[in-house]
């Protein structure tokens, strides 16, 4: 199964971001297995982070980012969506966070298009909100530990990606010098 070590999470979050590149993501629903890619995702860090909820203090919302490494952290925004987030940071950091932007499916497709009442793959899990959709990721997993076998963790995948291309975070207005967005194309 190869599940990823909390020791994984224990780096510079803008690296395990890098790194999170082609893990998969496991998602159990009942006995359904739901799995895909990780093709994109965002590093969010501390006090030089503007743009990261821990940027200013610790919260009932952020706490988590100031917790162990390897948990899941799950927040709700505009009023309608969840994002899915992996708390990883340099134990010397007080809190940081990679946000996990899409995947590439791999198992359970028709569950996650179902959930999606969405047929069109390209645009199936191609944003933070659609990926919780479909994998049925909610405030349910805030707290998870990651680093276990569960209903959702994370696994080695694909080999380590040679092409990772970075950008500026995507909807922040804050700390947009930053290229902390990574991409793959698999």
């Amino acid at each position: 199964m190869n599940i990823l070590p909390r020791e994984f999470y224990l780096k510079d979050t803008v690296t395990v971001a890098k790194n999170l590149l082609g893990k998969k993501i496991i998602r159990k629903i009942g006995r359904q297995e739901i799995s895909g890619i990780i093709t994109e995702t965002e590093a969010y860090r501390y006090k030089d982070d503007p743009a990261s909820h821990a940027f200013r203090k610790i919260t009932e919302r952020n706490k988590v980012m100031f917790g162990d490494v390897g948990i899941a952290y799950v927040y709700f925004t505009y009023g309608m969506h969840y994002c899915f987030n992996v708390v990883a940071r340099h134990p010397k950091i007080e809190a940081g966070a990679v946000l996990i932007r899409a995947i590439k499916p791999e198992n359970g497709i028709k569950i996650m298009q179902k959930n999606r009442m969405n047929v069109n793959l390209k645009n199936l899990v191609n944003g933070p909100a659609k990926l919780t959709q479909a994998l049925e990721i909610t405030m349910e997993h805030y707290g998870v530990d990651l680093t276990k076998r569960s209903n959702l963790y994370i696994t080695k995948g694909i080999k380590k990606p040679k092409n990772i291309s970075a950008t500026p975070r995507i909807g922040i207005r804050d700390a947009t010098d930053k290229l902390w967005n990574f991409r793959i194309e698999i």
